[in-house]
C-alpha cells in the first residue's frame, strides 16, 4: 500500500502510448473505488481499463485482444486478486504469445499471509521489481495493517476488503509486529 504501484503502472504505459504503442490494461472487478474498469493512483491520474474477477481465462482474454490488432505490452494492477490458475494463464501468454505482461499489486494481506495470485506471481514471475514505501520509521515498509472505523488495528478477518489509506496502513514488520500484538 502507498508505494505508487498503480502510478507506476500508468506511467509505464503511457510511455509506450508516447511511443505510439497500444497496451492492455486489466484491472480486478471488484476493486471499484476509481469507478469500474478504472486504474487509478492516489496521486490523480487514471485510465480506463478492461476488468477480471476469478472466473475469467486470462490467456483467451489476452488472446482475443490480440486478435484485435497490435498490443505491445499488457499491464495488470491489483494482481494479488489473480487466481494461481490465472498467473499460470499469464505465463502461457508470455510463452505462447510473445506477449510482455507486467502485474502491479500487494505480496502480502493484513495479517501476513501471501496471497495466492501473489505466491504463484512470485514463483513463476520473469523478473521482479519491488515498489517500495516506509514506514512512519523510516525504514521500508513491507507489511500492512487494517483498521476499522476507529483506527484500532484488526488482526481477523478476510483476506479481501477493499480499502485505502482510511482502512490500511504501510509499516515495516517490527511495528506490524508491535501493531498485531506479535510479541512473542
Amino acid at each position: 500500500m502507498n508505494a505508487g504501484k498503480s502510478t507506476l503502472l500508468l506511467q509505464a504505459a503511457h510511455n509506450y502510448f508516447e511511443r505510439g504503442m497500444l497496451t492492455y490494461l486489466l484491472t480486478a472487478r471488484l476493486d471499484n473505488r476509481a469507478g469500474n474498469a478504472r486504474i487509478a493512483s492516489r496521486i490523480g491520474i487514471s485510465k480506463d481499463a478492461d476488468t477480471f474477477e476469478d472466473s475469467d481465462d486470462l490467456f483467451a482474454k489476452i488472446t482475443a485482444r490480440l486478435g484485435e490488432g497490435p498490443c505491445a505490452c499488457i499491464f495488470i494492477d491489483e494482481a494479488q486478486f489473480l487466481t494461481p490458475d490465472q498467473v499460470w494463464q499469464l505465463a502461457r501468454a508470455v510463452d505462447d504469445l510473445g506477449v510482455p505482461i507486467m502485474c502491479y499489486g500487494l505480496r502480502v494481506d493484513f495479517q501476513g499471509n501471501l496471497f495466492p495470485g501473489s505466491a504463484k506471481l512470485l514463483a513463476l514471475a520473469d523478473e521482479m521489481r519491488e515498489a517500495r514505501t516506509i514506514c512512519h520509521c523510516g525504514k521500508k515498509a513491507t507489511m500492512v495493517v487494517r483498521q476499522d472505523d476507529a483506527g484500532n488495528v484488526l488482526v481477523a478477518g478476510e483476506q479481501v476488503q477493499i480499502g485505502g489509506n482510511e482502512t490500511y496502513v504501510s509499516l515495516c514488520r517490527r511495528h506490524w509486529r508491535k501493531a498485531t500484538g506479535d510479541t512473542g
